[in-house]
């Protein structure tokens, strides 16, 4: 069977440093952190008080009052990401064959807001069980995709992706495989996460999983800084356009990138601590250079995981020095969950975004809210500190990690005829 080359042709994103793809990017080459004081409920009594909130977003704006009160804001967040994907992608469903034309999604944790509303009203009651009848629909992860589906009438391969915070790269590579082996035509990915509850948080705390700096929410999410104490939770989505080259030439589509390989594994260590020498990480990466058919001498940019916790970021930098060699010092390392915080599910989605931007434009983000080298990290590494670098990018590789130890990397490269 001959495969199928893939390409990305349209973009969305609602992030916590942007509500568009290019209020998104320019935040991001600017160096702006979206963490500020939690406003969604009231933290005075959680260990931590700050998150990486989407900002200014009214979903009545997008949707109709009615259909967003149905809907979790995990969905609110993936259909407006879907939304402006699909505009930028220039698509017109009909006049295409939607038959051909799935929907592949991720999400670590899904509808919290929604499972923690319902459990807390029943709580608070007699004991009756009086519960919505959206409750259910509006809580399961893949309701995200179904929603995405039924909006456009996409008939074709339509299911979630769950593997906690690499969710949403499982997602991307799956829909990545599906076209390359000629069982779909396009496929909208991404992923969305809303976890800014106080579930959310207080579960993060009490895994002291989170960072505690209260006193300077701006600079907590610091990833291989020495002082980095936690990462710092974020919430929202991004979208992607997933099609065959055939077919992408074939409506005259613009095109972003080539996604040209996906890799995953698994620690098989512990729960929630990563492999301590990196041994899963580094095969995810050689897994997906495998498949893309690359070398690691081809790879100039990796968007790490890098979630500024003290344990993950060093793993991760020694699977990066052990797989690459002499070449992972002339790479652009960056982790961009210093300015959006970690988006969970929905990381890899932004993440790859920034990869594919980075290509197109020539520039590296950069690792903001580094103040002191931590000796643990090989000082030869470029982690593209604190200002973005100008380098031409031909491919570009980003990392996502999950608790269960799940490892997802997928590839993208500039695209050539």
């Amino acid at each position: 069977m001959e495969l199928k080359r893939v390409v990305v042709t349209g973009l969305g994103a609602l992030t916590p440093i942007g509500n568009t793809v290019e209020e998104y990017w320019n935040s991001l080459l600017n160096g702006v952190s979206g963490a500020a004081p939690i406003t969604r409920f009231n933290c005075e009594k959680f260990k931590t008080k700050f998150a990486c909130e989407v900002k200014n977003f009214v979903p009545e704006n997008f949707l109709d009052k009615k259909e967003a009160r149905k809907l979790d804001p995990f969905v609110q967040y993936a259909l407006v990401a879907t939304d402006e994907a699909v505009k930028d992608a220039g698509l017109d469903f009909g006049n295409l064959n939607t038959n051909r034309i799935g929907v592949i999604w991720g999400a670590g944790i899904g509808g919290l807001k929604t499972f923690l509303d319902e459990v807390m009203n029943f709580a608070a009651g007699d004991g009756t069980p009086r519960f919505n009848p959206f409750f259910i629909p509006k809580m399961i992860i893949d309701i995200a995709p179904g929603h995405i589906s039924m909006r456009y009438g996409l008939r074709g391969p339509n299911f979630s992706c769950v593997s906690a915070c690499a969710s949403s790269t499982n997602a991307l590579i799956d829909a990545f495989t599906y076209i390359r082996m000629g069982r779909a035509d396009m496929i909208v990915s991404g992923g969305s996460e809303a976890i800014l509850n106080e579930a959310g948080i207080g579960g993060f705390n009490a895994m002291h999983a989170l960072s505690t700096r209260n006193d300077d929410p701006q600079t907590a999410s610091r990833p291989f800084d020495l002082n980095r104490d936690g990462f710092v939770a974020g919430e929202g989505a991004g979208a992607l356009i997933l099609e065959s080259l055939e077919h992408a030439k074939a409506r005259g589509a613009k095109i972003y990138a080539e996604i040209v390989g996906g890799g995953m594994s698994a620690d098989a260590n512990h729960i929630t601590a990563p492999h301590p020498e990196g041994l899963g990480a580094k095969l995810v990466m050689q897994s997906a250079l495998d498949e893309a058919g690359l070398i690691p001498a081809d790879i100039d940019y990796i968007n790490v995981h890098g979630t500024s916790t003290p344990l993950g970021d060093i793993s991760e930098t020694k699977a990066i020095v052990d797989l690459f060699g002499e070449d992972a010092y002339r790479l652009n390392i960056s982790s961009t969950k210093s300015m959006t915080g970690h988006l969970l599910g929905a990381a890899g989605a932004i993440e790859s975004i920034a990869c594919i931007l980075a290509i197109k434009n020539g520039i590296v983000p950069p690792t903001i809210n580094h103040f002191t080298d931590d000796p643990s990290f090989d000082p030869k590494l470029n982690f593209t500190f604190n200002k973005a670098q100008k380098r031409n990018i031909n491919a570009a590789l980003s990392n996502t990690f999950g608790f269960g130890g799940h490892n997802a990397s997928v590839i993208f490269k500039k695209y050539e005829e």
